[in-house]
């Protein structure tokens, strides 16, 4: 891990970004979506204060993390739902944890005391992660939408900051 650092999303790493969308998506079980969107709409469906990427030394993008508002309503100002997702040839390597911890720190800082996820219950391993994380379980959204021709439950997590009172 010495390797990979973490620093903002710039728009030059749209291309890399969608590309390790895309292949999260294409494993089904990421995400109920099966089409990456195009850099404008991710843009625009994002938070810009929000948005990692962990890179190698050669700046290579090996994963991102990024935050989407839940309600425009102000009461849930300090409430997101964040996406991650690692290239699948760089997974196993630590790099959602150090992903995530960093956005855990930087939403702390700006005074987010929530963070929220939808997981796949088959997604064990993106479940370990969240629940190392301090992510907790608060419900199963049952054949909650069909995907190829299954329906899927979400498992849904969130993480209520210790630091925000």
């Amino acid at each position: 891990m010495n390797d990979i650092t973490v620093r903002p999303m710039r728009r030059d790493d749209a291309d890399t970004i969608l590309a390790i969308y895309q292949a999260g998506l294409d494993s089904g079980d990421a995400s109920l979506e099966t089409q990456a969107p195009t850099w404008t709409e991710f843009d625009a469906g994002r938070l810009p204060e929000h948005r990692y990427v962990a890179v190698d030394d050669s700046g290579t993008a090996l994963g991102w993390i990024a935050v989407s508002q839940v309600s425009t309503r102000r009461v849930y100002a300090g409430v997101v739902e964040h996406s991650v997702y690692v290239d699948p040839t760089q997974q196993g390597r630590g790099i959602a944890r150090l992903l995530l911890t960093t956005l855990i720190a930087a939403t702390e800082a700006a005074g987010i005391w929530t963070i929220q996820s939808g997981v796949f219950p088959e997604n064990v391993a993106s479940l370990a992660l969240h629940t190392r994380a301090g992510f907790r379980v608060v419900g199963t959204r049952e054949r909650v939408a069909r995907q190829h021709g299954r329906w899927r439950d979400v498992v849904l997590l969130e993480r209520r900051s210790p630091v925000i009172i």
